[in-house]
């Protein structure tokens, strides 16, 4: 018969604890199935989409119902008008077949040769109750003109492309910074980052939150710009896809990095209080440095001194620098000295939101300081 001394009891295996970098997966892959579930997230980023690539496909059939305007030619005029080749020419067989023509509506004006007058091309225009513009601009001779500073775009062009990137960089920081900012209160609420935490170091729960909402922050904005330069290619805007191409690859860089810096502040600022309610006050601050590149790049799209100090803030570099690229304002060597810059910057805010997130993601009840969330 067996002693209690003699008996032996088999002791568990004691499970190591995951890596850090095993740590930060592993709340990444949660933080990426969490967002592929939400139906909320599915339909914004479906909408989103779907807004880029009909703007995409409406520009492309705008620019190929653009029809040239109908002109009434008569006799020897018409090699004059056939050599612009800037309208559609409906041949008349005399003066007062073409001036039928223009009372009726059919065409927008008449071009017909001139007869004991003294005209330089030899032919004269009739139009029904005021001068045409277009068909006076394209026969008309004007002098050389010499631009100090051409802009290299046009305006209407460079607001499209302006309010594109700002509002893309605005939904998607917005969008994915807010989901991290309630994800962290939640957790704290709820008390469930006290069980994590006897498991996963408190960084490596930033870090995998910060990682996952940026992989599929940037993940949408590849989409974004790959459904984009598809829709151009389709629709024969080859020459709009060579000029806007290359400021979209270097918007997607920047993006990618600068988002990183905006989620490590969301997840901090919201890590300083307890509350669902007090979660817009606390990432207000966050909110503004997200809203205003927003609204300067639109506001000062073509302004070369505003866009220059917004390549070079960190904050505002995903949306100035692009756009000075897509300008043809910036040096080659400007792109990189702005990568560098925030860089440097999102690690030293990953710092520094590492510190207040460890300082406050225990403490309950009255909203955290700035002072104590530093000092822990």
């Amino acid at each position: 018969m067996s002693t209690p001394q003699n008996s032996r009891v088999q002791a568990r295996p004691r499970v190591p604890a995951p890596s850090f970098a095993r740590s930060v997966w592993l709340v990444a892959t949660r933080e990426i199935i969490a967002r592929l579930r939400s139906k909320a997230f599915l339909i914004s980023t479906g909408l989103l989409l779907l807004i880029s690539i009909g703007s995409v496909v409406a520009g492309g059939i705008a620019s190929q119902n653009q029809s040239l305007p109908r002109v009434a030619v008569v006799g020897s005029a018409t090699q004059i008008i056939e050599r612009t080749e800037a309208f559609r020419i409906v041949e008349a067989d005399d003066v007062a077949a073409a001036e039928k023509l223009v009372r009726a509506g059919d065409v927008s004006a008449a071009v017909v040769p001139a007869t004991g007058e003294a005209d330089p091309l030899g032919v004269r225009i009739i139009a029904l109750d005021s001068p045409p513009l277009d068909v006076l601009g394209t026969l008309s001779v004007s002098p050389a003109v010499s631009l100090l500073d051409p802009a290299p775009q046009s305006g209407g062009l460079v607001y499209l492309v302006s309010l594109g990137f700002g509002l893309v960089f605005f939904m998607s920081a917005i969008t994915f910074g807010s989901t991290i900012a309630q994800s962290v209160v939640e957790e704290k609420q709820t008390r469930v980052v006290e069980i994590l935490m006897t498991t996963i170091p408190v960084r490596a729960l930033l870090g995998g939150k910060v990682v996952g909402n940026s992989i599929m922050a940037f993940g949408q904005i590849v989409a974004i710009g790959a459904l984009v330069s598809i829709g151009m290619a389709i629709t024969g805007q080859s020459g709009l896809l060579g000029t806007v191409g290359p400021s979209i690859v270097w918007f997607a860089v920047f993006f990618a990095f600068g988002f990183v810096m905006l989620a490590a502040l969301f997840a901090a600022t919201a890590s300083m209080v307890s509350r669902q309610e007090d979660v817009g006050s606390a990432t207000s601050p966050v909110l503004f440095l997200v809203m205003i590149p927003y609204f300067l790049v639109i506001f000062f799209n073509d302004n070369a001194a505003v866009l220059a100090v917004m390549s070079y803030i960190p904050f505002s570099a995903p949306v100035g620098m692009p756009m000075r690229i897509f300008l043809d304002t910036a040096l080659w060597w400007e792109p990189l000295l702005s990568l560098a810059i925030l860089l440097v910057s999102t690690v030293v805010v990953i710092l520094l939101g590492s510190r207040i997130y460890s300082n406050s993601l225990l403490r309950m009840g009255a909203r955290v300081t700035f002072r104590q969330a530093l000092r822990g």
